[in-house]
């Protein structure tokens, strides 16, 4: 058995799109539901890598996610970025675009795309 210690820094981006037209009212309790879970998220992906010898910074971003994930990357370096598939058709995929395509195409270090589960 082979034990590896892995020294990634891995770099945890949530990104939510804004694209939303409500009263105020309702924006701000969308964002604060938004703003809880992901403080729940990220809570456990920290937990998860401080079980490993992974290093793990977190930030929760405003805007097109595949705008700011690659924005994320410029502007932190991580070893690598995971960004994880939402399974669209080909067909879905060409009229809503793709945030792993783009990002696999634009961010400057590796990229791991996960895929659903089936």
């Amino acid at each position: 058995m082979v034990h590896m210690q892995l020294n990634y820094k891995l770099f945890t981006v949530l990104v939510f799109p804004t694209a939303v037209y409500a009263t105020t009212m309702v924006i701000e309790s969308v964002k604060k539901a938004q703003e809880q879970n992901s403080a729940m998220l990220l809570s456990r992906a920290v937990q998860i890598c401080k079980e490993k010898p992974i290093k793990v910074e977190t930030v929760v971003l405003d805007g097109d996610p595949k705008d700011m994930i690659c924005q994320a990357a410029e502007q932190t370096h991580p070893d690598i970025v995971v960004v994880r598939s939402r399974g669209l058709s080909k067909l879905k995929r060409a009229f809503l675009g793709s945030v792993s395509d783009y990002c696999a195409h634009h961010v400057k270090c590796p990229i791991l795309i996960v895929k659903p589960p089936k």
